[in-house]
């Protein structure tokens, strides 16, 4: 995985590294230890608390956190170790908290930090990189319940909100269709999700297997992080949201990527006929 996380980062490509770490979803499934996903979960928490909150705050609350697990802790279990372990995972935390913070002052283009800015305060670049948000949200929440009807949507159709047929294809789709018309988007995206884990699941051929849950990884992460992005939940990466962004090379690609699965499945009933 790190060979095209290292090619990708070299053309700038930052929001695509993140959809190839994403496919730690396939490798947990194959095996990989759950202390690995659980670390990747624990250090992005910890990222967010290091942009909203002072270093000091922070140690001070890991400090109490890990007091009350030491206090928790049966005797017995309150060895020399043990003491190691915690007072090792703390200063890994505290040292996660001071690299964010250096690296985004320090190592981040101007760009890439406005984004991170935004995802915590859209207010802070109101003019500039916040302003596709701000007007996601406003699309999104104006659509209401039902939505303004089809091609009726006022942030969308006098282009208050940039890149709506690309990035952003799915703040129209709130505007023009509502609450429900989102609901149900989401519900088929979902539903697709989980008709590919069940696919992915009945396999006999482990790289048949392996493929599907990489096909998983990839879509499940395109969903999140577009849809989340509309929101506000999610930092502004520029990625598709599958079959719906328009342009025809992420198109092309996405349905490669699913019908190669599509052929690996049509051939398992042949080889369970062989065996």
């Amino acid at each position: 995985m790190l060979i095209p996380i290292l090619l990708i980062l070299l053309s700038r490509e930052t929001g695509q590294t993140l959809v190839i770490v994403g496919l730690v979803l396939m490798l947990y499934r194959e095996g990989l230890p759950g202390i690995y996903p659980s670390i990747i979960i624990v250090s992005a928490t910890l990222l967010i608390l290091a942009l909203t909150v002072d270093t000091l705050t922070i140690a001070i609350v890991l400090a109490v956190i890990a007091g009350m697990v030491l206090f928790f802790m049966p005797r017995y279990e309150r060895t020399r170790k043990t003491y190691v372990t915690i007072g090792l995972i703390y200063v890994g935390c505290l040292v996660v908290v001071w690299a964010t913070d250096f690296f985004i002052h320090n190592v981040l283009a101007p760009h890439q930090r406005s984004r991170i800015e935004v995802l915590i305060d859209p207010n802070s670049h109101k003019r500039g990189a916040g302003w596709n948000v701000i007007q996601s949200k406003i699309a999104i929440g104006s659509g209401g319940v039902f939505g303004k009807g089809f091609l009726q949507g006022t942030q969308t159709k006098f282009d208050f909100v940039p890149e709506q047929s690309t990035d952003f294809i799915f703040c129209t789709v709130g505007e023009e269709h509502g609450f429900f018309g989102s609901l149900v988007v989401i519900g088929l995206l979902i539903a697709l999700i989980l008709r590919l884990i069940f696919l992915a699941e009945r396999q006999r051929i482990k790289f048949a297997r392996v493929y599907g849950y990489g096909v998983v990884s990839i879509f499940f992460f395109h969903f999140l992080v577009n849809i989340g992005m509309t929101i506000g939940l999610m930092p502004v990466i520029g990625i598709p949201l599958p079959f719906f962004s328009y342009g025809g090379s992420g198109l092309w690609s996405f349905t490669i990527l699913l019908f190669i699965f599509l052929k690996l499945d049509s051939q398992r009933s042949l080889i369970m006929s062989r065996v």
